[in-house]
């Protein structure tokens, strides 16, 4: 796939829209189905040793959010976890020592209060909170290395980077990957209450009472919620989410967050890594061909799962292609740009 710079707006012709191509990803025989994909990795691969210099980004509301950043190999890409992600989710460690290893620096962004100190404002992080990335990106934009060579996003982090992709005619980023992207909220809401989904609402609702107790655990919760009585995704955001942000209740939050809408005006260099089997969405959130912007190409596999794509013939043996194919896609950026 051939990887050329952004269309100038001003003097060049636009692409009416991006493109959807079939992904080469294979899937290792013995994780067959997306729940044995999206498990796999988390329950079982190795997390491997750090060593990281931190870095707090002061933000305009008098709030903060912390940087892990890797030695200064080359190009700097920031990461973006997921939902109630961190430094020890399966994809965020490994992939920080592939990036080195591969001659980049990796940048990891904890979103608001998943670092190890509870961020100072009652809003957490959400789906939506493109300006909090816009922000890190304009700090990190003013160092002497300039702005990143990339974003890559997981998940949450995926459609909050690929909704500020769409907001910003000049982002401060040179290109994006976005993995796994709940591209319409709602329809994420849904599906985690249906079938074995379940398993990973309950972890996850866990995860985050757990953390909003943390946050508020010298103060008052200011919300009017029984945290134990939450039971779906849909209660949280209507309870929490919305009132501790701002919005107007859950459909405000799912309607301006989702970054479906938003695809539309890329012109950023972005790939998306997709698989049709993933057990957080259905198949019909995937946006269609005309729906994407002339910087966007969609892969999309059959089996993968959530951020899952493992390969390989012998399970003693795992490949975990996506951090090969996000290789393949920064040296195409980084070739680009020389």
């Amino acid at each position: 796939m051939s990887v050329n710079r952004a269309p100038d707006l001003t003097t060049d012709p636009i692409p009416h829209h991006g493109r959807i191509v079939r992904s080469r990803f294979e899937p290792a025989w013995w994780l067959p189905g997306p729940h044995l994909q999206t498990l796999w990795p988390s329950l079982i691969r190795t997390r491997p040793s750090l060593d990281l210099t931190a870095r707090r980004i002061e933000l305009n509301d008098g709030d903060f959010i912390d940087l892990a950043i890797g030695a200064p190999a080359g190009p700097r890409v920031l990461v973006i976890h997921g939902l109630e992600g961190n430094l020890d989710s399966h994809y965020a460690g490994t992939l920080l020592k592939t990036l080195e290893s591969a001659g980049f620096q990796p940048v990891f962004m904890h979103l608001r209060g998943c670092s190890s100190e509870p961020n100072r404002l009652d809003r957490v992080y959400h789906s939506g909170a493109s300006e909090d990335l816009a922000e890190v990106l304009g700090q990190l934009a003013e160092d002497p290395q300039g702005m990143p060579l990339a974003a890559i996003g997981f998940s949450l982090g995926a459609n909050l980077l690929l909704k500020y992709l769409g907001e910003h005619r000049e982002p401060l980023v040179r290109a994006g990957i976005a993995i796994s992207v709940p591209f319409v909220l709602r329809d994420s809401m849904l599906r985690l209450d249906r079938g074995p989904s379940r398993i990973y609402r309950r972890y996850l609702l866990d995860k985050l009472r757990a953390n909003l107790r943390r946050k508020f655990a010298d103060r008052p919760l200011p919300l009017d919620a029984d945290l134990d009585a939450i039971r779906d995704f849909n209660q949280f955001d209507e309870l929490v989410t919305a009132p501790l942000n701002g919005f107007e209740g859950v459909f405000d939050y799912y309607n301006r967050s989702s970054c479906r809408p938003f695809l539309e005006r890329i012109v950023t260099p972005t790939l998306i890594i997709q698989a049709e089997d993933d057990p957080f969405m259905y198949p019909t959130t995937v946006p269609w061909e005309h729906e994407l912007g002339p910087g966007v190409t969609l892969e999309l596999a059959d089996h993968g799962g959530h951020v899952g794509f493992v390969a390989g013939a012998l399970p003693w043996r795992p490949v975990y292609w996506l951090e090969e194919r996000i290789l393949e896609f920064l040296g195409q950026i980084r070739s680009a740009e020389i």
